[in-house]
């Protein structure tokens, strides 16, 4: 039986008006489909409305409809790629409240970044994300994309500039996180994780806040 590619879930963490994530986003989705390693799910986080006060300890309170539906879709995903913009030296709300409001879905999943920003190229927010999934467990992978400038980097119909000189970088990513997903994706369903104290979510089942029955 031919083993299914794993899922990579590419998803844009900016909702402000005017914004530049749709296009490294779209950009990176096609580097992703010529890779041919994955399975790809670009999610836009402007098409959810997510309560930024988050739910309490009940775990049979029901989750509001746009939580319910975006958990559904992470957690389908064996990899994920934050595309991050850099808002006072961090990342935004959105992906803070998007990143929040799971738990299971995260876990024991491969992630990397695509920022974008100025000179830094928004380094600093990756390296607040870096800060955060560890706590899920998650591994945040070595390689990642910065875009300095990036205003300089796509042109008006959200090209790149320089195609062949960004795909290096994406074939890197691309690589790094074909080769933790399956052995995750298979730990995830064989293996238990020690202490974990939330059951895992996996495919189109949400996670939950009690103990992991496995």
């Amino acid at each position: 039986m031919t083993t299914p590619k794993p899922k990579l879930a590419i998803i844009i963490g900016s909702i402000r008006p005017d914004r530049f994530g749709p296009t490294p986003a779209a950009w990176f989705a096609q580097e992703a489909e010529r890779h041919e390693a994955f399975d790809v799910d670009l999610i836009d986080l402007a098409e959810y409305e997510l309560p930024m006060e988050l739910a309490g300890n009940d775990p049979d309170a029901e989750l509001p409809d746009d939580v319910a539906k975006l958990g559904k879709r992470l957690s389908k995903a064996d990899a994920f790629v934050l595309v991050t913009p850099v808002y006072n030296r961090s990342y935004s709300a959105v992906l803070k409240t998007a990143i929040d409001w799971f738990y299971g879905e995260w876990a024991l999943r491969p992630i990397s970044f695509i920022s974008y920003g100025g000179i830094t190229g928004g380094l600093t927010s990756i390296e607040h994300l870096r800060g955060v999934f560890p706590e899920f467990p998650a591994v945040t992978v070595k390689n990642f994309i910065s875009l300095p400038d990036f205003w300089k980097l796509f042109d008006h119909d959200g090209k790149p500039v320089n195609s062949e000189g960004l795909r290096v970088p994406a074939v890197a990513v691309l690589d790094e996180l074909v080769w933790w997903a399956p052995m995750l994706r298979e730990a995830r369903a064989n293996r238990p994780y020690p202490g974990l104290d939330f059951a895992l979510a996996a495919d189109d089942k949400p996670s939950t806040l009690e103990p992991a029955t496995v």
